[in-house]
């Protein structure tokens, strides 16, 4: 622990730039500590303040921008990519579509405050189609404000900041292990999260095959779209589905009858928003609403080009 403290103090500025360029990137090691860290650093003049803001800054920026031309070529995809190795893939999506659509590009300021949507919102952003201009002075000012928070409680709470870093230094390898330690429960408290929250929305999902031969026999399901606007903006709905939004009732469910099946669909890891839809419309008495497996994916490789898909979905939306 001696040396990282050294090696804080002698190469600060590149360090901070590492960290926070691989946090950033999108892997768990947190940056935020290490400028605080660099601000208590800069009140006894080991660091310089204004470096240790710019360097972050810019890794911040060739990060974001790095997502965001990533989101602008590859889409949706490279959004599921990076909710898939995230340690909380099943709502990734659905948040982080939520508070961008919620916000717009505005969200970028503050999202590498919210965990997970920092890494999120920059493709997001390009995918939707957030001009470069527009996308660079959000991004700033959010890099600046982030980081200089941090350095900024770093030199609030300097006096404090150095009794830490002394005990750690003490410490020697057992702070390690502490360290170590932390990160290992962090990771093992969001497993236990995810398992928690799989079994809110574990439902029985209806597989392209049993929609296959519910058509075939004659039935004409309806369609719910449980996907977000900004999902929807991203990645156009079946034709003739119904569109779920934020929980208001669907009005021409009303005069349905309350056995007629229902097939919800979103474009979310593990169907999660479907199968959430699905047990509410159950619990309003529609008994054979069924999230389906795969979801909007699944749909379009089962029915293929969209003269097939339209031929599809004008059977089951009425």
């Amino acid at each position: 622990m001696a040396n990282l403290i050294l090696l804080l103090q002698e190469y600060g500025v590149l360090i901070v730039f590492g960290v926070v360029l691989v946090e950033q990137i999108g892997l768990p090691i947190p940056a935020f500590p290490i400028l605080i860290v660099a601000g208590a650093f800069a009140v006894d003049g080991s660091i310089s303040w204004p470096a240790a803001l710019a360097v972050s800054l810019l890794a911040c920026l060739i990060s974001d921008y790095f997502w965001f031309r990533t989101g602008r070529y590859f889409g949706k995809r490279i959004l599921r990519l990076l909710c898939q190795i995230s340690l909380s893939p099943d709502y990734c999506v659905s948040q982080t579509e939520d508070n961008f659509n919620r916000w717009g590009p505005k969200a970028l300021v503050v999202a590498k405050f919210i965990p997970g949507f920092n890494t999120i919102a920059p493709p997001l952003a390009g995918a939707l189609g957030t001009s470069n201009a527009t996308f660079l002075i959000f991004s700033v000012a959010g890099g600046l404000l982030w980081s200089g928070t941090g350095i900024a409680l770093g030199a609030v709470f300097h006096t404090q900041i150095d009794q830490v870093l002394d005990i750690l230094n003490t410490m020697g390898s057992t702070a390690l292990m502490v360290l170590g330690g932390l990160l290992l429960l962090f990771i093992v408290y969001k497993y236990v999260e995810r398992k928690r929250f799989r079994k809110t929305v574990d439902i029985e999902r209806l597989s392209i095959d049993e929609l296959r031969e519910l058509l075939a026999q004659g039935h004409q399901p309806v369609l719910v779209d449980a996907r977000s606007v900004t999902a929807q903006m991203l990645d156009p709905a079946v034709p003739g589905a119904l569109t779920y939004s934020g929980g208001a009732p669907i009005p021409e469910l009303a005069a349905l009858d309350k056995n007629h099946p229902i097939i919800v669909y979103c474009s979310c890891p593990n169907d999660v928003t479907a199968a959430q839809v699905a047990k509410h419309l159950i619990s309003h008495g529609y008994t054979r609403a069924r999230p389906l497996h795969g979801g909007l994916e699944a749909w379009k490789a089962a029915f293929g080009a969209p003269a097939v898909a339209d031929d599809a979905a004008s059977a089951v939306a009425h």
